[in-house]
């Protein structure tokens, strides 16, 4: 009788995944996160509201910039018309009597207009040394 060679099975590769491990530090996870969420105390932001500034400005000037992007500056109902590089003296100008801090200027735009000229009469207030300088927006119905 011949004799008999077995042949062993080779190492077969696997094409499975095993998903145990990964159940189970998911599962571990889930704990920590269950037991840590109540400890975490919620943040609270103070906003500011409307109408609780300190006081309102003692002047308020304001900067209108027209679908032309002409500027106009109004003070006290005196309005006149400005370029872009003599906007800063006409503001100091006009707070000139007012001390520091007690003057608003506020900026208002056309909806037309495009944002980097409100950028760059906000940014030319600012480096100025004017205190308070806002946007005027109105609101949609």
């Amino acid at each position: 009788m011949p004799a008999m060679v077995s042949r062993g099975r080779g190492r077969r590769t696997i094409n499975e995944i095993n998903m145990v491990p990964f159940i189970d530090v998911m599962l571990v996870l889930l704990i920590i996160f269950m037991v840590t969420a109540p400890l975490i105390a919620p943040s609270m932001i103070d906003l500011p509201r409307v109408g609780t500034g300190t006081k309102p400005p003692a002047q308020l000037i304001q900067v209108v910039i027209g679908k032309d992007e002409a500027l106009d500056l109004k003070v006290d109902s005196k309005t006149t018309r400005l370029h872009l590089e003599d906007v800063v003296a006409a503001v100091t100008g006009a707070q000139g009597a007012q001390p520091a801090g007690d003057s608003a200027v506020v900026i208002s735009a056309d909806r037309s207009v495009k944002y980097e000229t409100v950028v760059r009469v906000m940014d030319r207030l600012q480096q100025a040394g004017v205190k308070r300088v806002g946007l005027s927006v109105q609101l949609a119905n």
